[in-house]
């Protein structure tokens, strides 16, 4: 097994390679809560790929791939039954939108936080994602830039992890 780490720095390293990477505005807490723009702390399977098929080609990955629609969103209302999933847009609770203007979800890696099952409350929504030109902060996601997000979907295995750590590495 092989994993992804993610140091509160910025800094994150995949197989002796290091990335620049956007986190949460919050920082990094092992105790996340909705809205507190932080990125959680701990270990995270790879879930799901999407990615815009008007924007990008379809990237090569061992991973489940979906395209994004515009009728997308995801569910970040701690009373729904649909709270931190996929749901089709409209949605009645409160949700973000996939299909989004800007770029920062053209490719989106969906991260195993709280969601196997879903606490109400403990945060939803954390992915991998393009980051802003400035490498501006997230609501508590890993952003980076496109080039070097593709070059890790491409080469994941299927057993790997990403590590989100509390402190830098000394």
């Amino acid at each position: 097994m092989s994993d992804i780490s993610v140091y509160p720095s910025g800094k994150l390293i995949w197989r002796g390679k290091e990335y620049a990477c956007a986190l949460g505005r919050g920082g990094v807490t092992a105790e996340k809560k909705e809205g507190d723009g932080a990125t959680p702390a701990g270990r995270f399977p790879v879930r799901d790929i999407y990615f815009r098929a008007d924007r990008l080609e379809r990237p090569e990955t061992v991973f489940p791939l979906r395209a994004i629609s515009p009728g997308d969103g995801w569910c970040d209302d701690p009373g729904d039954e649909k709270y931190n999933r996929l749901v089709t847009l409209p949605h009645p609770a409160r949700h973000e939108r996939m299909w989004r203007e800007d770029h920062l979800y053209d490719i989106v890696v969906v991260l195993g936080y709280n969601d196997d099952p879903p606490v109400s409350g403990k945060g939803s929504a954390i992915f991998m994602h393009l980051a802003s030109p400035d490498y501006d902060p997230t609501e508590g996601c890993v952003a980076l830039a496109l080039l070097e997000l593709i070059e890790i979907i491409e080469t994941l295995d299927a057993s790997t992890e990403i590590r989100i750590h509390e402190r830098d590495s000394s």
